[in-house]
């Protein structure tokens, strides 16, 4: 039948609206605002809890999440009551009406912690350096006597200072405690800094130690260790077959520490984060290799006689992964699906928490997502898939993104909890059906490849004058800034390029952010408090060019000049850039010669 143009419009008007009626009544409480595969829906099951890290469900379908605290979030303070916390949604409505907080507290100690876990009707849980037991009563969500430290002394210094962990159906209490430095150089994360020969850290980080999750007050040594040679494993998996899964966060910093080796945009795409199988006694390569993504292989890393790529070297002989995803992504945590409630495919496979980059910058940053890995055996079966997105917000970015995935779990039910930890908000994810939906592998959205390109350096497509980001209108405000005396507004302007990584490739904003206001990285530079010198001019130009080998206040060192190859000339517009951003709420007219 032929339809007029009017009708036909009409009737995909009708269609449309009908289609938006159907998902609302398959969804009618989808609030979390997450793009998903046809057929799932997602509710913000809590709130604001605090840094929420890691989170596992129970039997009764309780939900327990350890929360953290302390540099990783800009020393900001804690939520008020135990770092612990159990939910429960005794409504149906896909929301947490109980909300009970437990375990240590700032008053008593604590900083809370990442990993947690239940085991034979307990609670396990990591809080500060220790791994602790809680018995859980009948009829009470949480417990009612002190905790049990299973395994204390756990190391805390470094870069990695968490310990996710993971328990076997024996008992066996697997812990990640990962590196202290990037790539184990004589100074951490410093260019060209060469590898500690051979790398001591390894008696103590980068692998993954065992104990016994029904033993008490055991204490944590170098002859626990099960296996070696992995830089940060937050993600366990177990599957039904006894296969243990784990994720690895590779080194950052290629292009940054060894710009002789390796071009910027290789900066962010290089190396590949990791899904592996883990065996005891296996090496699986730090510092010594890096997986490249692009080349399919481990090869030799740039501290220990590599050559920006082709060394194999000792790598021959280590454990490679199953599976590889884009680098810098963070694999946060991971959960293997066994449950029935979501469509075939899912089964036994893994989703994995992908916290978000920092170290693409200045190209843009990605990962944000939660991602589903299907797994044959004891081997990753075909290219992933991002399962959930839109995390983030409008800007997928260490200092603007709104949320970021850092745990996931797998509820009795079939259902998917996901947690954030920047604003502390958990979501719920379940399975509907209805049209379209049953997970076909035609209508879900592939990762990127590992080897996929770095892409465009941010802010550099044409736009409107006033801009389409966040920061639209910036250039007036760069205009604005005050200019320290022996500087000019031109070169003002030129270090907020520098600055945005559109000259030099430079990488501030991927520790500092956007704005410049600070990441759990690297300070807020609009404020007049400076931990290096007194906030001149002079001060600022130095620590740049001289970096910050032993941050006093962040986890991650700065390398001179932020890793960048920069001129005198350009480390002076930076400067300039950085001084007019702490001074342009003072009252005092601009010192420089184009000041007004």
């Amino acid at each position: 039948m032929f339809l007029p143009h009017r009708s036909r419009t009409l009737w995909s008007v009708i269609a449309t609206v009908s289609a938006c009626h159907a998902a609302f009544a398959a969804c009618p409480r989808d609030d979390a605002g997450l793009k998903l595969p046809a057929g799932f829906c997602a509710t913000i099951f809590a709130d604001g809890i605090g840094h929420a890290r890691q989170l596992v469900v129970a039997a009764n379908g309780v939900v327990y999440v350890n929360t953290w605290s302390g540099r990783y979030y800009g020393n900001d303070t804690p939520h008020a009551g135990g770092f612990l916390v159990a939910l429960r949604d005794t409504t149906g409505s896909g929301k947490a009406d109980i909300q009970e907080r437990f375990g240590e507290t700032v008053h008593s100690g604590g900083a809370g912690g990442t990993g947690i876990g239940l085991y034979g009707g307990a609670l396990y849980a990591e809080i500060n350096d220790k791994i602790v037991r809680y018995a859980l009563p009948n009829g009470s969500i949480v417990p009612s006597g002190p905790a049990v430290p299973v395994v204390t002394g756990l190391p805390l210094g470094g870069d990695h200072p968490m310990h996710p962990f993971a328990i076997d159906r024996d008992g066996s209490l697997y812990i990640d405690v990962a590196t202290a430095t990037n790539a184990c150089q004589v100074q951490n994360r410093i260019p060209n800094s060469p590898g500690i020969q051979p790398c001591t850290e390894l008696q103590t980080r980068g692998g993954i130690w065992r104990y016994d999750a029904k033993g008490s007050n055991q204490t944590f040594s170098p002859a626990g260790r099960f296996a070696t040679g992995i830089r940060n494993a937050e993600g366990f998996a177990i599957d039904g077959a006894g296969h243990m899964f784990v994720t690895q966060h590779g080194r950052d910093q290629l292009h940054a520490n060894w710009p002789n080796l390796y071009k910027p945009e290789e900066e962010a795409t290089l190396p590949a984060e990791e899904l592996l199988l883990l065996k005891q006694g296996g090496d699986y390569g730090w510092p010594e290799c890096y997986y490249d993504g692009i080349q399919r292989k481990l090869v030799l890393a740039p501290e220990f006689g590599g050559d920006g790529g082709k060394k194999v070297g000792a790598c021959s002989t280590k454990g490679a992964p199953i599976a590889a995803f884009p680098a810098h992504w963070a694999p946060n945590a991971m959960a293997l699906y066994d449950k029935a409630q979501f469509p075939a495919r899912y089964r036994q496979g893994v989703f994995i928490a992908f916290h978000g980059s920092w170290d693409r910058a200045p190209y843009p940053q990605s990962g944000y997502n939660i991602v589903f890995q299907a797994l044959s055996g004891d081997r990753a079966s075909g290219q992933c898939e991002i399962f959930a997105d839109g995390f983030a917000g409008a800007v997928a970015s260490p200092d603007q993104a709104r949320h970021r995935p850092s745990g996931v779990a797998v509820a009795p039910d079939g259902s998917l909890f996901v947690a954030d930890d920047v604003r502390g908000r958990i979501y719920r994810i379940v399975y509907r059906g209805g049209a379209g939906a049953g997970g076909d592998p035609a209508t879900v959205t592939p990762c990127p490849s590992a080897s996929a390109p770095a892409g465009a350096i941010g802010m550099n497509d044409a736009k409107p004058p006033e801009g389409t980001h966040p920061n639209a209108g910036a250039s007036a405000e760069i205009a604005a800034l005050p200019v320290p005396a022996g500087a000019t507004k031109q070169m003002v302007a030129l270090g907020a390029r520098i600055f945005q990584g559109q000259v030099a490739a430079a990488t501030c904003t991927g520790c500092h952010g956007a704005a410049a206001t600070g990441t759990p990285l690297g300070p807020d530079l609009t404020q007049t408090h400076w931990l290096w010198g007194d906030g001149s001019y002079a001060a600022i130009t130095k620590t740049i060019t001289a970096g910050v080998p032993q941050p006093k206040q962040y986890r991650a060192p700065m390398p001179p000049m932020g890793g960048a190859q920069l001129t005198p000339a350009q480390v002076s517009a930076v400067a300039a850039y950085i001084w007019g951003l702490s001074h342009q709420s003072r009252a005092t007219p601009a010192a420089g010669k184009d000041a007004q």
